[in-house]
């Protein structure tokens, strides 16, 4: 790399928001055929770089430079002409529209004014081969898993034939399999020249794809280094600007919390519950104080199983007792009654409500459950928030601001404080680390360690089976929608062990 120009460059960038300095006198540069990380906690500045880059924001100081030509991007239109493609961390794309039309959608083929539907759709088809996809690409995006709708957009950047192809966070609704796939497909772009910036929080990720990493903090540049001469633990120390002591916390608050909860009561227990075609029948005991973790690949029957717990989606078998009694949960509403809260992993779509306030977004469980003939006074909706955004520390701590504008780290924040004010017995959370950094992931590891301390009980439902070994005092290990183990998180259980139980399918 040494030897040869930076595709992309960028001097000396500050972009600032009203009362922020988002990025202050930020350098970064990206060479032909490299796959460069950039990392740091939320609110670095990743994401804001990254939108200055394609043109979101104006930059209010610096110099970019494409291809050694200064440029002034003023749109992202303008960034895809000149060769710079995007795959967001949220996928955009029209789920009405078939995959054929999401990929070449605004690009479509014609002839004499008219789409060209046949070619079109075995291009599609040469695309996703390409991406080693075999997929009806004139079904609706809508019928495919969250999964493949990731690697559809990845499809249709990489058809720009982008010279810089940024990736922000593309594996985080990736299974394992899904992931190498992706990483096959990324070496191949990197071998035919193409600059691929890659954002992840996913350290392991990191290291085993990128060859360089450019790390920020508070929107400055901490500096760029080579990836294999980093140790994680320096990474992590460089992005937080201290020693990560807060995961042995984390790990010495879940252990008392285990102690606590080997003695206590069931809250809910579930015999025989399942849904067909979604879950199938299954049987599972939470006590107060009780971490309980859900493992298992993309596509396992985590959420499906959650989903049935807070009255999402109703079950059509089983059955299920709180505090010993049977219920039947119809609706949310009744579950919330109950004392279940539900933190969905879409916290776009099923989570937080862009254009309101962080305070009306935290009020909102509460004053669902109240019923909208009884508003809580605006004097106790202050009292609350600014309780609850001091203890979970959510930056900026401005209860007015819109949610949109907080890092995906501290809208996190704001879902669990939506459902902790409700005071639930028990705490479904389903994600709640996806997609955020290692700071803000060991802030909220640490919460739900406290909150089964204080007698809480929490379905923990994670991707990264350490982040599960860490809090959980037992493990639900589900493959192929089916709950195949229960394992006691004890000495003798790491992930290797959930690993082989989720390939070998064994059953409890």
């Amino acid at each position: 790399m040494a030897e040869q120009s930076p595709v992309l460059e960028m001097t000396g960038i500050r972009k600032v928001f009203p009362g922020v300095v988002a990025l202050d006198g930020v350098d970064f540069r990206l060479y032909p055929g490299e796959i460069h990380a950039l990392m740091g906690e939320n609110g670095a500045g990743k994401s804001t770089l990254i939108k200055v880059l394609t043109g979101v924001y104006d930059i209010d100081g610096g110099d970019i430079t494409l291809a050694g030509a200064p440029v002034r991007i003023n749109g992202p239109l303008q960034a895809q002409q000149a060769g710079i493609s995007t795959v967001y961390q949220e996928v955009n794309l029209c789920t009405n529209l078939s995959v054929a039309e999401n990929i070449f959608i605004g690009r479509e083929p014609r002839r004499f004014g008219r789409i060209q539907w046949g070619l079109m759709r075995r291009r599609a088809a040469e695309l996703l081969a390409r991406l080693d996809l075999d997929l009806d690409v004139s079904a609706p995006l809508s019928t495919y898993s969250l999964a493949i709708q990731q690697m559809v957009a990845i499809a249709r950047a990489v058809d720009i034939s982008a010279r810089v192809l940024i990736l922000d966070e593309p594996t985080s609704s990736l299974d394992t399999s899904e992931v190498a796939q992706l990483f096959a497909v990324m070496r191949r772009l990197k071998d035919e020249g193409v600059a691929i910036l890659f954002v992840s929080h996913f350290l392991d990720q990191i290291y085993e794809v990128s060859d360089r990493l450019t790390v920020l903090r508070n929107g400055q540049l901490i500096g760029e280094y080579r990836t294999a001469a980093l140790p994680q633990v320096q990474l992590v120390e460089k992005m937080i600007g201290k020693e990560l002591a807060v995961l042995s916390d984390v790990e010495d608050e879940a252990q008392s919390s285990r102690e606590k909860a080997a003695e206590a009561s069931p809250v809910i227990e579930a015999r025989g519950l399942g849904r067909s075609g979604a879950i199938a029948p299954f049987d599972l005991t939470i006590h107060a104080g009780e971490v309980v973790g859900l493992a298992g690949l993309l596509g396992s029957g985590r959420t499906e199983l959650a989903r049935l717990l807070f009255g999402a989606d109703r079950a059509d078998q089983g059955e299920l007792s709180i505090d010993g009694r049977p219920v039947t949960l119809r609706s949310p509403q009744l579950a919330m009654k109950k004392g279940i809260a539900f933190s969905s992993e879409n916290r776009r779509t099923e989570g937080i409500i862009g254009d309101l306030s962080v305070r009306e977004n935290i009020i909102l469980a509460l004053q669902a459950s109240r019923g909208w003939t009884r508003p809580i006074p605006r004097r106790r909706q202050d009292e609350i928030v600014e309780k609850y955004i001091k203890a979970l520390q959510i930056r900026p701590a401005d209860p007015e601001r819109p949610v949109r504008n907080l890092s995906g780290g501290n809208q996190q924040k704001v879902l669990l404080a939506r459902w902790l004010i409700t005071e639930p017995r028990l705490l479904i959370i389903d994600e709640p680390t996806r997609g955020i950094d290692v700071g803000a992931k060991a802030e909220i590891q640490k919460l739900v360690a406290e909150l089964s301390g204080g007698g809480m009980a929490v379905l923990f439902v994670s991707a990264e089976l350490e982040e599960v070994l860490r809090l959980s005092h037992k493990i639900e290990v589900l493959r192929d929608r089916r709950l195949v183990e229960e394992l006691e998180n004890t000495d003798g259980v790491d992930a290797d062990r959930i690993m082989q139980t989720i390939a070998s399918g064994a059953t409890s």
